[in-house]
């Protein structure tokens, strides 16, 4: 736009003619409902137009807005005029270090009007009098921009050529222009602030959500595992490969001796599963007459024997669409092992006494302590089941395989117990810890948590108890006569028999080594067999 205005020395900034003060009014106006109007981010172009338009209207060589910055420290351009041929090195300029007089002047709220330069300044402005010196700055005005209680810049302009002085009426026109300037950055501040508050929560809702799904995943990764105490590399293995068998339907074989936990390492396959919102159900095979597994199991028709009053489903049926966890699957007669390989290869079954054949989608988790490949070689497992339900076997370690646990698993069974039994431990005795490290646990971790019961109910105090009997047991189970150098074998039957003869060799009722040893009846007797105990009548114990 050109400028309709003449020099005039030292005379005041007035639009001479109606048509100019049209002119002037107008681009008040336009400048005002297009900043009132724009959006947020057309702002900077917006303001950048008007400028231009300002400062061809006015005759200045170049001008602009300058902001200062969140500590008032420094004062740039941000938006710019100037003619063609201008220096604009000072658009990169930091003015609140190059002319800090006029900078400090401005960010307290004053403006600056400075007609003929530079007689105009002050005796204390001399950075400002070399400015003027270098570019030859002959007049200069500058308004504070104010907005919401504060200063956030300064519109500036500057003429090279001419000097110019500039009437109050004028000045007052453009500091409205100003004020017009001042509210447009700062709803665009505002917005922005608010932009990035928004941006910032909606990060910390997406990290969160990021999160939350993190610890849903890490806490169905850990339920299932509140039971499996441990920091050894042992126990760290079989929870990794929990981990890579659990997201899948692979039927898994848990190999291990009694009291290892293999129940809870089932459960936890099962919450880690794709059907943990379904059933797990559990089944010892151990514990149920083998005249009733198959009923138990497959369920049976009303009338289907001598007691069946009403149709009852079995566990498979139970368990559709979830898991079936069959603990102590090597007690499972060979009848019922046909028919448990029928289920595993065609998903189909028919109850006791019903002709019609039944589908489930179950998977299997199936747990032993006995060695199925030698009953396989004995003719009491059949191979092929033996074969369906290897597809992912998964040994449990035993205790003593990862003494380096037991520290902390005599911990967790303290805090898990004391309360109920009355009592408060605050310390255990470095004799009765090297006791629980050094003995053999046959009967494993379920042994460990019956050996801590027993010494809370011997407790009366803060420091658990020391039982006697157990201190002297420990080492003798690990270092007996067998000697140091013995086989786990040799000390596992040390151990037992150690425990037989504390209980004058009963195996049945109050005080039995069974107990003492923390194993099942049958599988202390399976053990007796297996190690070649026989009592003191030389007649070896029977299962």
């Amino acid at each position: 736009m050109e400028s309709a205005l003449v020099d005039v020395p030292l005379d005041e900034f007035v639009p001479t003619t109606v048509e100019a003060l049209l002119r002037f009014e107008r681009l008040l106006s336009d400048t005002t409902a297009q900043l009132l109007n724009v959006a947020p981010e057309g702002v900077d172009a917006t303001i950048q137009t008007s400028l231009s338009a300002v400062g061809a209207y006015l005759g200045s060589e170049r001008g602009g807005i300058a902001l200062f910055s969140e500590d008032g420290r420094s004062l740039i351009y941000k938006y710019g005029f100037f003619v063609p041929g201008t220096d604009t090195a000072l658009y990169e300029t930091d003015l609140a270090r190059a002319v800090p007089w006029y900078a400090g002047e401005l960010r307290a709220g004053r403006r600056v009007i400075l007609p003929r330069l530079p007689e105009a300044l002050p005796r204390d402005a001399v950075a400002e009098r070399a400015h003027v010196s270098a570019i030859g700055l002959k007049s200069a005005f500058g308004l504070p921009l104010r907005a919401g209680g504060e200063v956030l810049g300064v519109l500036g302009w500057d003429h090279l050529a001419t000097h110019r002085s500039w009437s109050p009426e004028f000045l007052s026109r453009v500091e409205l222009l100003a004020s017009v300037y001042a509210n447009a950055l700062y709803r665009r501040r505002a917005q922005a602030q608010l932009q990035k508050s928004l941006e910032e929560v909606r990060a910390l809702k997406d990290r969160l959500e990021a999160e939350n799904v993190i610890l849903n995943q890490e806490a169905r990764r850990m339920r299932g595992f509140e039971e499996v105490v441990g920091t050894s590399e042992v126990i760290a293995r079989v929870l990794r490969q929990v981990e890579q068998v659990a997201p899948t339907d692979a039927t898994v074989l848990l190999l291990g001796e009694t009291g290892t936990g293999k129940d809870v390492l089932a459960r936890a396959m099962h919450e880690r599963s794709r059907r943990r919102e379904a059933t797990l159900v559990t089944v010892n095979c151990a514990a149920m007459p083998t005249a009733l597994v198959e009923s138990e199991l497959f369920g049976y028709e009303k009338g289907a024997f001598t007691g069946a009053v009403q149709r009852t489903i079995g566990r498979f049926e139970v368990a559709h669409g979830g898991t079936l966890f069959l603990d102590e699957i090597g007690e499972l007669p060979l009848e019922v092992q046909s028919k448990l390989l029928r289920v595993l290869e065609s998903g189909e079954f028919e109850r006791l006494g019903s002709p019609r054949t039944i589908k489930v989608n179950v998977r299997l988790i199936a747990a032993t302590n006995r060695d199925l490949e030698r009953e396989v070689r004995e003719g009491r497992f059949r191979a092929d089941l033996f074969y369906r339900l290897s597809v992912f076997p998964l040994t449990v370690p035993p205790l003593r395989e990862h003494p380096e646990d037991i520290p902390l698993l005599v911990w967790h069974f303290i805090a898990r117990k004391q309360a109920r039994l009355g009592r408060s431990i605050k310390r255990v005795p470095a004799a009765l810890m090297r006791a629980f490290e050094a003995y053999a646990w046959p009967g494993n971790v379920r042994e460990l948590e019956n050996a801590v019961e027993r010494a809370l109910i011997m407790t009366g105090g803060t420091t658990l108890a020391v039982d006697p009997a157990f201190l002297q047991a420990a080492p003798a189970a690990a270092t007996s006569a067998v000697g140091r150098g013995a086989s786990l074998a040799e000390a596992e039957r040390a151990h037992i028999l150690a425990a037989l003869e504390d209980c004058g060799w009963k195996i049945a009722g109050q005080g039995n080594a069974a107990e003492r040893l923390g194993l099942k009846r049958s599988t202390l007797q399976y053990r007796l067999k297996k190690l070649g105990i026989a009592g003191p009548d030389d007649k070896p114990h029977r299962t």
